[in-house]
């Protein structure tokens, strides 16, 4: 592992660390600990439930990935949970994303007057864009883990990669311009709350986290990659991303449990009310809105949160927001 030397028949191209997957199982669920019981003290389930899954599903990940360090020679039955523990790891960040925009729909919810799109759209749009990401990232990740499977589906896999990555970083810098025209329009109503300038701050270090973590993904996947696990001089020619462990743990596994343990530290529940009705006034006060019932049911609010918002919206308060929006751009005019 130290000097890259590729193992033949090893599933991970190296003889994997045996420390290191089990040190990170146990910071992740530290971290999705705290989590959860942050989203129950703060009543913050909907608001940024996807990073305690999130930590359930980097400490399985990691998990297996310690279970088949002293077992990582190709055998069929060692195929499944290898491509699981890959699948755990790699299939959260996207979620993470999602999360943060939640996180910043909420902001938007907030100072609506100042939004330059209503909360919903907010999670209409980038929820789509995510699950397709999610749908490219997790096809991708199956394929080209698949080290039995033919060079044809590796590449495939590959390019599916890609194409969820391309599409997560064009997410990203959608977020810097939405956040940085919602940022500037507060600066100049000379609005100072927690409840805006924390969690917006943290925003940015964290979808900068994730940013890092996409352009060393793409660095992985445009290079050589296709896998012989019986063939030395095929596996010496794959990019050094993959025949250099220390990539995975410095890019994608500290830098995922920084941005888990910054939303612990910064946690938006801290910050932002428990309710939803509640905005920021032009005059710096707090004001509660009567609360409209929605008229979903429980199937239709469990299919909303599964669809990542897309399905099933709550109509009536959809429409308020973008009510309050339209007045507010109409006042916000010109920025």
């Amino acid at each position: 592992m130290a000097n890259g030397e590729p193992v033949l028949w090893s599933l991970y191209v190296y003889a994997p660390n045996k420390g290191a997957p089990i040190f990170f199982a146990v910071a992740y669920a530290a971290s999705a600990v705290a989590h959860i019981w942050q989203c129950y003290h703060y009543r913050a389930l909907r608001l940024i439930g996807l990073y305690p899954i999130c930590g359930v599903l980097f400490t399985l990940g990691y998990a297996l990935r310690g279970y088949m360090a002293s077992d990582y020679l190709y055998r069929p039955d060692n195929l499944i949970p290898f491509i699981l523990s890959q699948v755990f790891i790699y299939i959260p960040p996207p979620l993470l994303e999602l999360a943060n925009y939640h996180i910043l729909a909420r902001i938007f919810s907030y100072v609506p007057y100042l939004a330059p799109l209503p909360p919903n759209r907010v999670l209409i749009i980038f929820g789509a864009l995510m699950g397709l990401v999610e749908l490219f990232n997790a096809l991708g990740v199956a394929l080209a883990s698949n080290v039995s499977s033919s060079h044809s589906q590796q590449e495939i896999g590959g390019r599916l990669t890609i194409a969820a990555l391309a599409l997560q970083v064009a997410v990203i810098l959608s977020f810097v311009f939405l956040a940085g025209i919602f940022h500037r329009r507060c600066s100049r109503e000379y609005i100072k709350s927690k409840g805006v300038t924390v969690p917006l701050r943290t925003l940015y270090v964290s979808m900068f986290l994730i940013l890092v973590r996409c352009v060393y993904r793409l660095v992985e996947h445009t290079g050589n990659t296709a896998i012989d696990l019986d063939d030395i001089e095929v596996l010496r020619a794959l990019t050094p991303v993959l025949r250099y462990e220390w990539f995975l743990y410095v890019f994608e596994g500290a830098l995922m449990w920084i941005n888990m343990v910054l939303w612990n530290v910064w946690h938006p529940g801290r910050f932002l009310p428990r309710s939803y009705l509640v905005h920021l006034g032009r005059d710096g006060q707090e004001v509660e809105e009567v609360e409209e019932k929605d008229g979903q049911s429980l199937l239709e609010k469990i299919l909303f949160v599964a669809s990542f918002g897309i399905l099933f919206r709550p109509r009536k308060r959809a429409q308020g927001f973008e009510e309050m929006e339209m007045t507010g751009s109409a006042n916000a005019g010109g920025s």
